[in-house]
């Protein structure tokens, strides 16, 4: 059988994230206290998620036309003046509010009492996967996570998954055009060993043949490189797939090696990973987590 092209995400994808951060934060000692925030911050977009309807959402004309052009019916540059975002916003920091303690808080009315201008221009930085300014950068996760849910909601409502990406865009998503956070090595009975690119906003996955450089495609020059514990063993299941023609790097993680991995999920919790290739040097990482955009 053929595995399908695209799979969209399913209505628990908030939930199942927060549950593996939560996991995780036990796993990571270095990263204990930040997983664990996260994993709230995931729990509090599933409620946001599930609370929410979308305040707009395209005609399925608008989606039609987009399929027969090969475009992504839910692109961020198309559509970021369409959605609510302060809706979406202000819907997930309430959602917030009822699970962070008070550290948290001066975060939360940061967001709350932001200026428009100022919201919009680190949207912008969030959508282009820039880190945006230094003083910005503790409220950015979580306007990101509001970004999300925004178009996970509008994910949800498409009339059918889009199809693949044509030849000159399988590296950007079909559903909103963003760049994939990692890719992941299914071990599901219809697709097992099929390698999917995940979207880091919207959470869509995408086919795309294994042992191929997702940003440039190449193949001859491909290496694994992972993080091991004192035995010799992947210290998570997540290994960076680097790429000597275009010197970039993308993680991939194989299911068979823990079926319970959450693509966004365990990208944070390598953050080891990507300072370890950062200081050598060598490779750019392509990845796009929103959550967690790495700046000088």
């Amino acid at each position: 059988m053929s595995p399908p092209a695209v799979v969209l995400p399913g209505s628990d994808v908030f939930a199942a994230r927060a549950q593996r951060l939560r996991d995780l934060s036990g796993r990571v000692e270095a990263m204990g206290e930040f997983l664990a925030f996260m994993a709230q911050v995931a729990q509090a977009q599933q409620v946001a998620l599930e609370q929410g309807v979308p305040d707009w959402q395209p005609e399925p004309e608008a989606f039609t036309l987009a399929l027969e052009h090969g475009m992504a019916p839910l692109s961020v540059d198309a559509l970021r003046r369409d959605v609510d975002i302060p809706g979406e916003v202000m819907a997930f920091v309430d959602a917030l509010d009822l699970h962070v303690g008070g550290a948290q808080r001066p975060l939360l009315e940061q967001l709350r009492r932001m200026p428009a201008e100022e919201r919009d221009a680190l949207v912008a930085a969030l959508l282009d996967g820039q880190p945006g300014p230094q003083a910005s950068r503790g409220v950015m996760p979580l306007l990101a996570a509001a970004l999300q849910v925004a178009w996970v909601r509008l994910v949800q409502r498409l009339p059918d998954a889009p199809q693949r990406p044509p030849d000159e865009a399988r590296s950007i998503c079909p559903s909103c055009g963003s760049a994939p956070v990692a890719s992941v090595i299914q071990d599901d009975p219809e697709c097992r060993g099929a390698r999917y690119l995940q979207c880091g906003l919207c959470a869509t996955q995408w086919y795309l043949e294994r042992a191929r450089c997702s940003v440039c495609e190449h193949t001859g020059k491909l290496k694994y490189l992972s993080l091991e514990d004192d035995d010799g063993n992947p210290w998570l299941p997540v290994q960076a797939e680097t790429c000597g023609n275009c010197n970039s790097y993308l993680k991939i993680m194989p299911r068979e090696l823990d079926g319970k991995l959450e693509t966004l999920a365990d990208d944070l919790a390598s953050l080891a990973l990507d300072l370890s290739l950062n200081e050598e040097g060598t490779f750019r990482r392509s990845g796009y987590n929103p959550l967690f955009i790495i700046g000088e």
